[in-house]
């Protein structure tokens, strides 16, 4: 795994050096979009809805579009001005129950790695959350982003999870919810009845992902049988790894080539429309030697 930040846990007085690490990975069978006929890749620009231009990622800035319709545009340099105090600091709140923390708000799940020199501070923060069985409330910058989060032991890790802030949690608005609904104790015994005979302790292990398993047999099978086809190489192929500037510039060459080739057809139009005129157009008999040269010269002596 690789690190996505460094900084420290600030625990009272105590600085437990850490790096932070991504805990999930969601797992999916990659698949792109091309073009059903001759299976290009599909490929998406950024494009200025003013001029119809191409736009390179360090010509883009951010905007906000004010009430009144005006734009407010901020920049990279802007976004640095702006306080972060918690830039390479996760602080600790207060430590709260773990039941009181609603899973609705709950974020990503990110590892706590200490520092070599810092095996034991982490060993004690570890044993102080677990002996009061309570989660860490902190403050976080990740990718320029104060967010809220909260510190928990998973086995003998120390996992940080970040939380949404309230007002990002959507009321659940359902008038229906309020009807008055009669409940027959025959019905609510029923149903409790049929929770007992489904209890279980939760085992994520033992669940399957059918859809991905059925999608990659599905795969294997089209493969097995010979139903591909050959991968098709663009002129512009490897843009996408190399950025937008190299597919830019492909193209850019590609035009060339074709305004070189464009050019090259007129030049010859008129030769080939020419051949019952007494003489050749001037500029395409100047490309030859011998009798193109003679007609030059004599404009030449006239000239003088």
């Amino acid at each position: 795994m690789r690190a996505i930040w460094k900084g420290a846990v600030a625990f009272g007085l105590v600085n437990v050096p850490v790096r932070l690490y991504a805990a999930t990975g969601e797992h999916e069978v990659s698949l792109h979009q091309v073009h059903r006929d001759d299976g290009g890749r599909i490929r998406y620009k950024k494009v200025c809805s003013i001029d119809g231009e191409p736009v390179e990622m360090s010509q883009i800035a951010k905007g906000y579009e004010t009430a009144d319709g005006e734009l407010v545009v901020l920049t990279d340099e802007d976004f640095s001005r702006l306080p972060l105090p918690t830039e390479r600091e996760i602080e600790v709140l207060e430590f709260v129950p773990a039941d009181q923390v609603d899973p609705i708000l709950l974020g990503r799940t990110y590892y706590l790695e200490p520092d070599k020199t810092a095996a034991k501070p982490y060993a004690l923060l570890r044993g102080a959350l677990e002996e009061a069985d309570r989660m860490a409330v902190v403050k976080v910058a990740l990718r320029q982003r104060e967010s809220m989060a909260v510190l928990r032991v998973r086995d003998k890790v120390i996992c940080l999870q970040t939380l949404l802030w309230p007002d990002e949690v959507r009321a659940a608005d359902f008038p229906i919810l309020d009807a008055d609904v009669t409940v027959k104790p025959a019905e609510l015994a029923m149903a409790s009845s049929l929770v007992d005979s489904l209890a279980a302790d939760f085992d994520p292990s033992q669940f399957e992902d059918r859809y991905e398993q059925a999608l990659t047999q599905l795969i294997e099978e089209k493969v097995s049988t010979g139903d591909t086809r050959s991968l098709p190489q663009p002129a512009a192929e490897g843009g996408e790894e190399g950025g937008g500037e190299v597919v830019d510039l492909l193209a850019a060459l590609q035009r060339s080539v074709e305004k070189a080739r464009t050019a090259r057809g007129e030049a010859a139009a008129p030769t080939e429309r020419a051949d019952d005129q007494p003489e050749p157009p001037a500029p395409k008999r100047r490309k030859k030697a011998g009798e193109g040269d003679a007609p030059a010269r004599k404009t030449r002596r006239k000239a003088s």
